[in-house]
């Protein structure tokens, strides 16, 4: 509904939205320069995102594992213990798909589903469309449920994916309105179709990326959007929930969903920007990253918060990279034990 509400052009764009695609566009364009950066260093970037990624977008989700095991869950070629392992190393595999194939794989229906079926797994009905209405349910905290947003029935789902696939293609090819603007309504579309029994949000997010990469937006591949998502996790679900009310009648306000996914990106761009100079240090990578996610603190941490937004470093450097920062007078360390409050101590980590 909102690739169609689109599809004769925008008359006017907000102001936020216009600032955005500014700042994108910048972006854009400081890309390679960013992207110059030594082989080695743009791996460790690379390998961090990959797994941050798969982990952030399944743990939006619920779907959880052991921290300890992260790395050979998402990098390594052991055997996997659970269906929550199997899930997060699914989307590790929807990941290299588009990381090695993103801009010649079409955003298509078929596309989308190979997608559905690499994060699902062994799971009977993956890369199929639904086969019963389900609607989007809210748990309350006094245990009742209630319906959030009703989804399109499992009968008109093929016929409305097939129509955003189409809206989608049109809306490219006549160039009425800018792409990321198209992107940001065909997310907002996708989950209001709900198209899949489970899953939706992954494919979402996979989608995005996917997207992201043919429109010449590459930040997704040294950055986690999946990552920066979770960061954000409340205000998602908030503009999700404004921009869907009215969806089914062609009523709704998409510009807060729209302006979301355009934060996101301009987010992981900044991100990009700052670990990228963390990066021209003489120091190894792992270090450099440590410190960078350090100085990404607003002020104090902890151990464990540490190792989540570095999880493509071993505990022990990390461990090692505090010990060093602590006898620098950087860092201070407000009690004992791995749940013991570190403090930065003012100054920026170079």
């Amino acid at each position: 509904m909102t690739l169609r509400q689109f599809a004769s052009g925008i008359e006017t764009i907000p102001a936020t939205t216009s600032w955005y695609l500014a700042d994108l566009g910048e972006a854009r364009g400081k890309q390679e320069l960013f992207t110059r950066q030594s082989p080695q260093k743009l791996k460790v970037l690379r390998e961090n995102a990959l797994i941050e990624s798969a982990v952030s977008s399944n743990r939006i989700e619920g779907v959880e594992a052991d921290q300890a095991r992260i790395a050979t869950i998402v990098v390594g070629k052991g055997q996997l213990r659970d269906r929550n392992e199997e899930e997060i190393r699914g989307y590790r595999n929807a990941l290299e798909l588009i990381h090695e194939r993103g801009v010649s794989l079409p955003v298509s229906e078929e596309a989308i589903r190979q997608l559905h079926r690499l994060v699902r797994g062994e799971v009977w009905d993956a890369g199929n469309y639904k086969d019963k209405d389900s609607d989007i349910i809210e748990k309350l905290a006094d245990g009742r449920q209630r319906v959030r947003f009703k989804t399109v029935t499992a009968a008109k789902t093929p016929a409305y994916m097939n129509e955003m696939i189409r809206l989608w293609n049109d809306s490219l090819r006549e160039r009425r309105v800018h792409p990321l603007v198209l992107l940001a309504a065909m997310n907002l579309d996708f989950l209001c179709i709900h198209p899949f029994r489970d899953g939706n949000g992954r494919v979402s997010r996979l989608l995005l990326l996917l997207q992201c990469y043919q429109l010449g937006f590459e930040v997704g591949r040294y950055v986690s959007l999946e990552r920066v998502i979770e960061q954000n996790k409340e205000r998602y679900y908030e503009t999700l929930g404004q921009s869907s009310q009215g969806w089914h009648e062609a009523h709704h306000d998409p510009w807060p969903f729209v302006d979301y996914v355009l934060f996101i990106l301009k987010t992981a761009y900044r991100e990009l920007e700052e670990r990228a100079g963390q990066l021209k240090s003489p120091r190894g990578a792992k270090t450099a990253l440590v410190e960078a996610a350090i100085d990404a603190f607003p002020g104090q941490f902890s151990l464990n918060e540490l190792r989540r937004a570095c999880p493509g470093v071993s505990p022990d450097m990390v461990r090692r990279v505090l010990r060093d920062l602590q006898k620098a007078r950087k860092i201070v360390c407000l009690g004992r034990g791995p749940g013991a409050t570190w403090r930065k101590e003012g100054i920026t980590l170079e």
